[in-house]
């Protein structure tokens, strides 16, 4: 029987990127990667009005309910946004996937997150080896603390100070960020040089645009690592702007038939998104990698619509999680923040995750920022009694100029007077994320669709216990304004999640979960052979940290598990 691949990955983000790479170095030039979305280099990600408002990835006969702002028409932008029940989802499509937007941040969550729901053989001191690997591989490590004063990070003092005050505990958080091959000897802002798996990098130039995709490349995403050597040093094909349609087993013939097992391979029906022609590729083995939703999504309709795959376990789609993420903001401290400035996030506040546990309402406050074009934009829509403010105190200002000073190269200084009333200097974002109830569920609509269903109340505890700690916050720094993100104000009640994760759960039988926690098996899909699962839809709750070391620690495992060899920082 001919085969296209030995193996076919599908993604490339935390999960995808990994197994693209393992599986190359075990079978050079002979592993393909399915990524829907585009190739980014230098200084491709948007960046203007125009290129911003269709920087979403909408393919318009999916038919997901997406916001308003969502063009209609089928894109294979960076942004893929999708409202559910109670819950909407932001998630990324590009080589890379979600490493390519997400917060830089390298957390391993603490040992109490690893309860009786993982499986046994699964909890935080046997992922240990796998955290240690991925971390070098991704160049975690904190903000570089030197004489340069372009480090000075205004925000990461701020939280220190204002958790200090809370009787909380401030830490650096590692960062996936490139600051130079040396640690001892950070590289200077915006220089490059190329990284040690031969991929040209910048180091961080501190412009706060890590969540639209980083234009100077100093973000170490997997474009610039695992998929890097896979692709350049193993030969791995890479199609970008495909979408697996379907995925059914091979017979002993070479026959598709939904009848086996997987023995014998596997046709993958690829669709190329800038023409819509469809072709079918047969592998030897599968590698779902597309994220939580998409792998959700593509195994419940070859499950449920297609039949395909109907051994599938009844578990798929169960312990939905939004990892209990939840987003805040402060406006018009006393002090400054200065938000618009230095990676995404720097630093992490406990509240009961790692010291003090407590189940229902553990979860950590990290330091968000926002690029510069969103301050100017807010410049321009704050309210009115702000802008009144700013206009008495330049119109005195300028009286006073023009009496002592009446000429215009004294003007300057009611400019200065204009702009430094800007909101954004002293408001702060608290992005927080915790221990929510992991109860949701993903299943098909009536049409095939993914669906969501979001208990939103059972995790009440969670979101109560931010809401307060934010509140505290906002006396400590005497903020004028607190408020959530707007869809969690009465009666919306919806959440918003970076980190959507669960409905593949790993776990020992199919009776439990839908893929394999046995070592020799690890994330292979029940009932199947050569079916794996690699992403966020294997954990079986939220982790309250970060999620993606715990995404790339587990899909390094599941790695081994197909390869037989133990994965080194050495690619």
């Amino acid at each position: 029987m001919k085969f296209d691949a030995e193996a076919l990955v599908i993604g490339s983000g935390f999960g995808g990127g990994v197994l693209a790479c393992r599986l190359a170095k075990k079978w050079p030039h002979d592993v393909m990667v399915v990524e829907r979305g585009k190739r980014y280099g230098f200084g491709a990600f948007a960046r203007s009005p125009h290129d911003m408002a269709n920087n979403f990835f909408v393919q318009r006969e999916d038919g997901h309910k997406r916001p308003r702002f969502v063009p209609k028409d089928s894109t294979t932008g960076l942004f893929d946004i999708r409202s559910y029940d109670h819950i909407d989802v932001v998630q990324a499509a590009g080589l890379g996937g979600g490493s390519l937007i997400y917060a830089n941040v390298y957390l391993e969550p603490p040992e109490a997150v690893f309860d009786e729901r993982w499986p046994a053989n699964c909890k935080r001191k046997d992922l240990e080896p796998y955290y240690a690997v991925t971390k070098k591989v991704l160049g975690a490590r904190t903000i570089p603390v030197d004489h340069d004063p372009r480090r000075s990070m205004t925000r990461t003092q701020y939280f220190a100070k204002a958790a200090s005050a809370l009787g909380r505990k401030s830490e650096l958080v590692p960062l996936m960020v490139y600051f130079g091959k040396d640690p001892a000897k950070p590289l200077a802002p915006g220089l490059q040089e190329t990284n040690r798996y031969g991929a040209l990098q910048s180091s961080c130039n501190y412009c706060a645009e890590c969540d639209l995709g980083c234009n100077i490349r100093a973000k170490n995403s997997t474009d610039v690592n695992y998929l890097h050597v896979a692709e350049n040093k193993y030969g791995a094909r890479i199609l970008t702007e495909h979408e697996a349609q379907s995925i059914v087993p091979l017979n002993a013939s070479g026959h598709a038939d939904p009848t086996a097992d997987g023995q014998y391979g596997y046709e993958v029906l690829v669709r190329d998104l800038t023409n819509g022609n469809t072709r079918p590729f047969r592998v030897r083995r599968v590698i779902s990698s597309a994220g939580t939703l998409g792998t959700n999504e593509l195994l419940l309709k070859c499950r449920d619509r297609m039949k395909t795959l109907p051994r599938i376990s009844p578990k798929l789609g169960e312990g939905f999680s939004g990892n209990g993420d939840f987003l805040s903001f402060i406006v018009d401290a006393d002090r400054p923040a200065n938000p618009n400035y230095g990676p995404v996030i720097t630093q992490r506040i406990d509240f009961n995750l790692f010291e003090n546990f407590d189940k229902d309402r553990a979860f950590i406050m990290e330091d968000a920022s926002y690029p510069n074009i969103l301050a100017w934009f807010i410049e321009g829509q704050k309210p009115l009694v702000f802008k009144m403010r700013a206009f008495w105190q330049g119109l005195k200002e300028t009286v006073r100029t023009l009496l002592k000073y009446p000429t215009l190269g004294r003007m300057g200084s009611i400019l200065t007077r204009f702009l430094g009333d800007d909101l954004s200097y002293k408001a702060s974002v608290h992005l927080c994320m915790g221990l929510d109830k992991s109860d949701g569920r993903m299943d098909l609509d009536a049409a095939g669709r993914l669906a969501i269903h979001w208990p939103t109340q059972n995790s009440r505890k969670l979101y109560d216990a931010i809401d307060q700690s934010v509140r505290q916050f906002k006396k400590v720094v005497n903020g004028r304004i607190m408020f959530h993100m707007p869809t969690w104000n009465w009666p919306l009640r919806r959440n918003v999640t970076v980190h959507p994760l669960g409905g593949c759960r790993l776990a020992s039988g199919p009776d439990q979960g839908v893929t394999s926690s046995q070592p020799e098996s690890f994330g292979a899909v029940h009932h199947y052979r050569n079916l794996y699962v690699a992403d966020g839809s294997l954990f079986p709750t939220a982790v309250g940290a970060n999620p993606s070391a715990t995404i790339a620690a587990l899909a390094e495992r599941v790695a081994q598990g197909i390869t037989g060899e133990m994965p080194t920082d050495d690619l």
